[in-house]
């Protein structure tokens, strides 16, 4: 949609009732910035790894929100490109326009640019993903489990031969400490670098509120997401 952000129909938008629906981990950063009458839904983070699956439950809750509210929230990115094909119904829907979110978490794709480029065998780490539970890390303890330590330490650090950084993305949520020491035990025990990412409200914050500017996809009622929808902003 090519709406400008300031012109009165998107500022209309901004105004119109709104539902968030979003993955596990992105809901944390969402829910200290919500109204108190935006509604929201978290969706199983287990979902990302069946994007068929995550696009089918997505237009699904699209649907069935759209009848209650005019604007929809979408805290997902590309994501394997489960989000391409999804229709916005009888709502507006709103998605940042991101690969993942760790340009989310960062505030802004600028920022996930700026640390691709500094160490791009960086693996990323947040409070988020650390609960759910979907990394190479926990994956070890199994592996464990399944082969003894020393083979399953063998087959970690061949899954992670294209990385030499862990980035921990301080987002700024309680208990900070515990997942901080958890991501610095980690890099220590299969020799990556560790650093610590200032995260940033930045992106959640104009998601919920607007102006929904060039990081943002805009899709009107009846419309389709497409990958040209995320790739447009940085055309020449």
């Amino acid at each position: 949609m090519n709406y400008h952000p300031d012109s009165d129909r998107w500022t209309s938008l901004y105004s119109a009732s709104r539902r968030v629906i979003a993955c596990a981990t992105v809901i944390e950063e969402m829910l200290p910035f919500l109204p108190a009458d935006v509604s929201y839904e978290v969706l199983d983070f287990g979902l990302h790894l069946r994007p068929d699956e995550l696009k089918k439950t997505l237009q699904q809750k699209i649907n069935e929100a759209s009848q209650n509210a005019e604007v929809l929230l979408l805290g997902y990115g590309l994501c394997s490109m489960a989000v391409i094909g999804l229709q916005a119904t009888t709502a507006h829907v709103v998605i940042p326009r991101v690969d993942d979110c760790i340009s989310i978490f960062l505030g802004s794709c600028a920022a996930y640019k700026a640390q691709a480029s500094k160490e791009p065998g960086t693996y990323y780490l947040t409070k988020g993903w650390i609960e759910v539970g979907d990394t190479p890390f926990q994956e070890h303890q199994l592996l464990v489990e399944k082969y003894g330590e020393v083979r399953a330490k063998r087959l970690t650090k061949l899954m992670l031969k294209n990385y030499r950084r862990l980035a921990f993305i301080n987002t700024g949520q309680q208990e900070i400490e515990y997942y901080r020491a958890y991501a610095r035990k980690i890099a220590e025990e299969f020799e990556l670098n560790f650093e610590e990412l200032e995260g940033s409200p930045a992106l959640v914050k104009t998601m919920i509120s607007g102006p929904w500017d060039d990081e943002f996809v805009v899709i009107a009622p009846g419309e389709t997401l497409s990958y040209a929808d995320f790739v447009q902003a940085n055309k020449p």
